[in-house]
């Protein structure tokens, strides 16, 4: 029989497999593409490609936390495996504020105040 904590860590780990999937084929697909702008020559294409790499890593870090927090909180939750969990979340919430700054040109919370970011234009 399976036991919950075995269960739970599978399932920790096959959400960091997505994460590092989303990042890995994130990549490949925005590499892809910025070949085949530069083969037309079109402008901007160094620009776009950094923003479709930058939109990978976001969503791939989503799925990297959202699996710690599961294996630490319902697997191990003792206050070393929490605090642990904390630093982790923390350095990758500032990865993910940077990212954000680094794709869009503003911070996540000015995008409601200013009204449409440049990352929900379709390129």
């Amino acid at each position: 029989m399976v036991e919950f904590q075995q269960v739970v860590t599978l399932v920790g780990i096959g959400v960091d497999c997505v994460g590092v999937a989303a990042i890995v084929v994130g990549t490949l697909v925005s590499t892809v593409l910025a070949v085949v702008q530069l083969a037309r020559h079109e402008a901007g294409a160094y620009r776009v490609y950094r923003r479709r790499i930058g939109r990978s890593i976001l969503l791939g870090l989503e799925f990297l936390v959202a699996g710690d927090i599961i294996r630490t909180v319902a697997v191990q939750p003792t206050f070393t495996s929490v605090g642990v969990l904390a630093l982790i979340v923390a350095i990758r919430t500032f990865l993910s504020f940077s990212l954000e700054l680094e794709v869009t040109g503003r911070w996540p919370w000015r995008k409601a105040e200013e009204g449409v970011a440049p990352a929900a234009k379709v390129e």
